[in-house]
């Protein structure tokens, strides 16, 4: 099942004091390094799907996520940080930056790549 984001199910991502706050489900020793779309849990929460090649070991997965969201939105390595679930799947991470253009540049990742439940 193809899930779309709907006013009831919101962008997994929101603007926070000097940039975005962005949720993600991250599968590490996915194969590639990509955004995969977005997914809704079964909660009903939204999250943005990453995938990484880096094994889920010493923090290198977490590492790797940080390095492609920066490269993905153009921003610096250090204005991606991880706010929580530094040993989950489930993480948070912040984006320095103006919040209308970092959102968009999330949209235009993730629009068409919808995940599956």
């Amino acid at each position: 099942m193809v899930d779309t984001p709907t006013p009831a199910t919101a962008l997994p991502w929101r603007p926070s004091s000097g940039g975005i706050s962005v949720a993600l489900r991250v599968t590490p020793r996915g194969g590639r390094d990509d955004i995969d779309g977005i997914e809704t849990l079964s909660d009903g929460r939204s999250v943005v799907k990453v995938r990484v090649r880096a094994i889920a070991d010493g923090g290198e997965a977490n590492r790797a996520v940080t390095a492609l969201l920066a490269k993905a939105l153009g921003v610096p390595k250090a204005r991606v940080r991880l706010v929580s679930g530094a040993t989950s799947r489930l993480k948070q991470v912040a984006i320095d930056g103006d919040p209308t253009a970092l959102g968009d540049a999330l949209r235009g990742l993730t629009q068409g790549k919808q995940g599956k439940n």
